[in-house]
């Protein structure tokens, strides 16, 4: 699955920012690839509200 950041990080916690960076997300308009699977889904429950999710 494609992840892409789509909100800023600025006023994020710190937890937050510490997801998307392991999802290889630092700026905005960022995409990474990820495997579609219970770790990679909890992530994306965390810090939904940032991210675009694509199959």
């Amino acid at each position: 699955m494609k992840v892409t950041l789509i909100k800023s990080l600025i006023g994020c916690k710190k937890d937050q920012i510490a997801t998307a960076h392991a999802l290889g997300l630092k700026k905005v308009g960022d995409s990474s690839q990820q495997p579609d699977n219970a770790q990679t889904q909890g992530k994306i429950k965390k810090i939904g509200h940032l991210v675009e999710v694509s199959e």
